[in-house]
């Protein structure tokens, strides 16, 4: 899971949410700075969110790759922020009930996992997608709290057996933290 470049948006730390915000040149150059990063692994599809910020990284990564852009997977949009959306209030967006509950993201972080899994059998996929489903989808996968992915970070999952595992996350191997242990990662 490859987390989209820069927006303005990511700059001035705003919520983006579902907003179709595109990326800046910092995010262009973050986009192609993740593709030397997985230059020479046996990549097999880049595939992303249907926003365009998460588009264009995965149209940078799959052009300096060699690999044709694959589709969009629905499933792999940020959280909705409702009304906070364009704005920084964080209080807010943890209380009020028209912001997407995080549990609704991770099962759509899932989902999207599962899609690929079972469209793309066997293959070694790039997914693009966004900060907070990143976060919290692997944060449950491992049962704590995981550093938020910063912008053309690369995470890396794996399924092994009928669960799925974290071997990266901000390209750093994962250590367990066991001062925040607990399903309390929301």
């Amino acid at each position: 899971m490859v987390r989209h470049g820069q927006t303005d948006w990511n700059a001035a730390g705003l919520f983006q949410g579902s907003s179709d915000t595109p990326l800046n040149d910092v995010g262009r150059a973050q986009a192609a700075e993740a593709a030397v990063r997985l230059a020479g692994q046996p990549w097999d599809a880049v595939v992303s969110s249907p926003l365009s910020r998460a588009r264009e990284t995965a149209a940078i990564i799959a052009e300096a790759l060699g690999l044709p852009l694959g589709g969009t997977i629905p499933e792999l949009v940020e959280r909705d922020y409702g009304p906070y959306e364009g704005t920084a209030s964080d209080e807010a967006v943890k209380t009020d009930p028209r912001v997407e509950p995080l549990p609704a993201v991770v099962a759509r972080g899932y989902t999207a996992l599962e899609r690929i899994r079972l469209e793309l059998p066997g293959a070694r996929v790039l997914a693009v997608a966004h900060g907070t489903i990143i976060r919290y989808t692997l944060s449950d996968m491992v049962g704590w709290r995981v550093p938020t992915p910063v912008n053309g970070s690369i995470a890396e999952v794996e399924r092994d057996g009928d669960a799925w595992r974290v071997l990266l996350v901000n390209g750093i191997p994962l250590v367990p933290e066991p001062r925040d242990p607990a399903p309390n990662w929301v």
